[in-house]
């Protein structure tokens, strides 16, 4: 083959291998030629080594555009994606993409924390801005993790784990955060790995536990139900909070496992209860995104033989608000069965009257915050006294979380508060120790243990 052959066959292999090293969608080069970048950079600065910076770029709720909107707006929104990070990138950087709605960029110039958070900054502004589709607009945030070369990692691939440990911060402390790796954040992220398996074995071998809070009517104290809270005390770990370890289970994908155990724990305690009392449960706001939550639900209650009418499903405006159309599904369906819709922590939203006239619920929870300053603060109280005015109206119950003492039980009587709950009534304790309560606070169930002692 003469010269002609030999110049195409060298142009085919650069083609190939342009190729190889561009991602097709967005023209941007991908992972390989990141790779490349960082250690031709780690090369050139070897005989002093100068620090430069990998941050990794992921677009915060891209999945539901390809859901709702169709791929090619999803990609339309990737393409003007890789436009505006090319266009704000400072000169000598090389933007790429790689997997999905995930970008990354080297910073040559950029030596240490505050000029990444710097960089992240800007380029989570110039991403913000809306998103043209032509007959519609679509806003998005995104999440950053930058890691700073030789500290972070010496290598390739170690620094992009330390880039990728900043990033997962960053995803789990919410929307648009950014990240700058550090040996304190390794530790924080190590912890978590270790607090996500300790819980996952805890569900495994049935270690998390139900406790119940007494919901007493305030006009004459009497128990009228109970809302079961989890509990978890690891052998190495201790106490975990529910505050916690909830949000965890959530983050991680297996809230729906932790509360399915629990509910089936809570409705099995219940079968010892009098069958006036109500069961209170709390579902997440993941939950309210699964539209097999209410089959679960009922599934777990058939197969206790617990009557879904004895049960109060507690969630929150923020839950309700995530995937409101998926929501209403739900919830229609669980009150078709019988089930009570409670809303919690009313009054730190920021549209709860919009929820309550979108939503069917029977019950409204005062948050604590209003109940403990109910005493020292006029403006707590006639907060408290315009939403149990606004629920006689819609005819809702309401109940006031967070009661610690006769003073704010007696105000919340005066102003008409049905129920309420709270240390002052009792603390979440266990099955056996709520079989002790009721023993001693209601009636019926007294006399028919005496009866049968």
């Amino acid at each position: 083959m003469g010269p002609a052959g030999s110049a195409n066959e060298q142009f085919n292999q650069n083609e190939l291998h342009a190729m190889a090293y561009t991602d097709h969608l967005t023209g941007l080069g991908n992972r390989h030629r990141l790779r490349d970048k960082a250690r031709q950079l780690a090369a050139d600065r070897a005989a002093d080594p100068a620090p430069f910076t990998v941050g990794i770029v992921n677009l915060d709720g891209f999945k539901p555009i390809n859901d709702l909107f169709g791929q090619a707006a999803g990609d339309e929104i990737l393409c003007q994606v890789a436009h505006r990070l090319k266009a704000c990138a400072p000169d000598g950087a090389t933007v790429t993409r790689h997997d999905g709605d995930e970008f990354a960029i080297i910073l040559p110039l950029v030596f240490e924390r505050a000029g990444a958070e710097r960089a992240g900054q800007m380029i989570k502004d110039v991403l913000s801005a809306p998103y043209d589709l032509g007959d519609r607009n679509v806003r998005l945030s995104a999440s950053l993790g930058f890691a700073i070369y030789p500290f972070a990692g010496n290598d390739f691939e170690e620094l992009m784990k330390s880039a990728e440990t900043a990033l997962y911060r960053s995803k789990r402390r919410g929307r648009g955060q950014i990240t700058v790796y550090s040996r304190e954040i390794a530790q924080e992220m190590k912890r978590a790995t270790q607090l996500e398996q300790a819980l996952r074995n805890a569900i495994i071998n049935d270690t998390v536990d139900v406790h119940f809070q007494p919901i007493v009517r305030l006009r004459d104290n009497r128990v009228v139900g109970f809302e079961a809270l989890a509990r978890w005390i690891d052998p190495d770990l201790g106490f975990v909070s529910p505050a916690v370890f909830v949000p965890l289970a959530e983050e991680r994908g297996f809230i729906d496992t932790l509360s399915e155990t629990l509910l089936r724990k809570a409705a099995e305690a219940t079968l010892a209860w009098p069958r006036d009392l109500f069961l209170s449960f709390n579902l997440s706001s993941c939950q309210l995104m699964d539209p097999r939550t209410s089959f679960s639900t009922l599934a777990i209650l058939n197969s206790v033989g617990f009557d879904p009418r004895r049960l109060e499903l507690e969630i929150t405006e923020t839950a309700v608000m995530t995937s409101a159309d998926t929501a209403r599904r739900i919830i229609k369906d669980l009150k078709d069965a019988g089930i009570r819709i409670s809303l919690d922590d009313f009054g730190t939203g920021q549209s709860s009257l919009g929820r309550l006239r979108e939503f069917t619920f029977d019950k409204v929870k005062i948050d604590r915050a209003f109940v403990s300053a109910i005493t020292t603060d006029r403006t707590s109280e006639h907060i408290i006294k315009a939403i149990v005015t606004m629920c006689e109206g819609l005819d809702l119950e309401v109940v006031a979380e967070g009661i610690e003492t006769e003073a704010e039980a007696d105000k919340l009587r005066a102003l008409g508060c049905g129920m309420g709950q709270g240390y002052f009534f009792g603390k979440p304790v266990d099955t056996a120790a709520t079989l002790r309560y009721l023993s001693e606070h209601h009636h019926e169930f007294a006399l028919v243990e005496r009866a049968s002692a």
